[in-house]
């Protein structure tokens, strides 16, 4: 028995205004999954290693880096990463929405679109075979209060049928500097984006034998 951790993060953003602002042209979703606490924690364990060696060494006098972005972390730092990880069993899974062919009136319920793309990723996680005391799924909080209630509510009926009755589902909105995990899956969503938003693969192809269901949608 053992529990699952889901950390879920997106790269892009929901805007759908292409002609007068420069919105992404994709919207990703990506959720990393590990199967044990103590999995969970040599992950942990090995992002404070590359921010303590990489991002602040000692002697630095800059400002403390206080987490890993995909966004603003070198390609060498990424390398780096990947290698003190490669040997701890996880799983990626990531959709990518084309957000040019969202049909215009859903495009105005931009939290709805979110969920959606969420359950699709979470759909191919398989639930139905794991023998988990709990799941936890930690997301990066990036939404209102009203908006965070529809989606505990929303992902949730959505799991029931899936997940054992006696297993019970905790849902976490953190910041992405308080979860290890979370830093994690935004490097590897990261990763994912670039491929679609600048046909850029290089980074994606260094860690695509952790990646177990990678889509696009629409």
């Amino acid at each position: 028995m053992s529990i699952w951790y889901l950390y879920l993060d997106e790269s892009g953003d929901l805007g759908f205004d292409f002609v007068s602002r420069r919105p992404t042209k994709f919207f990703t979703i990506a959720i990393l999954v590990i199967q044990s606490h103590e999995l969970d924690r040599k992950l942990a364990k090995q992002v404070k290693v590359v921010l303590r060696r990489k991002l602040n060494p000692p002697g630095k006098r800059s400002r403390l880096v206080e987490e890993l972005k995909g966004n603003n972390t070198t390609f060498e730092i990424k390398k780096y990463f990947f290698q003190r990880i490669k040997d701890i069993p996880l799983g990626i899974y990531a959709m990518t929405l084309n957000k040019r062919r969202v049909f215009e009136q859903l495009a105005k319920d931009k939290s709805r679109v979110y969920n959606f793309i969420a359950r699709k990723v979470l759909d191919h996680i398989p639930f139905e075979k794991n023998d988990a005391q709990r799941v936890q799924l930690v997301v990066d909080r990036s939404k209102s209060k009203p908006e965070i209630e529809d989606f505990n509510r929303y992902i949730s009926q959505q799991l029931k049928g899936r997940l054992n009755p006696k297993t019970p589902l905790a849902m976490h909105h953190w910041k992405s500097n308080e979860s290890h995990g979370l830093q994690a899956a935004d490097m590897f969503c990261w990763g994912i984006f670039q491929k679609y938003e600048r046909k850029n693969e290089d980074w994606l192809n260094v860690f695509k034998e952790k990646i177990v269901f990678e889509n696009q949608y629409l």
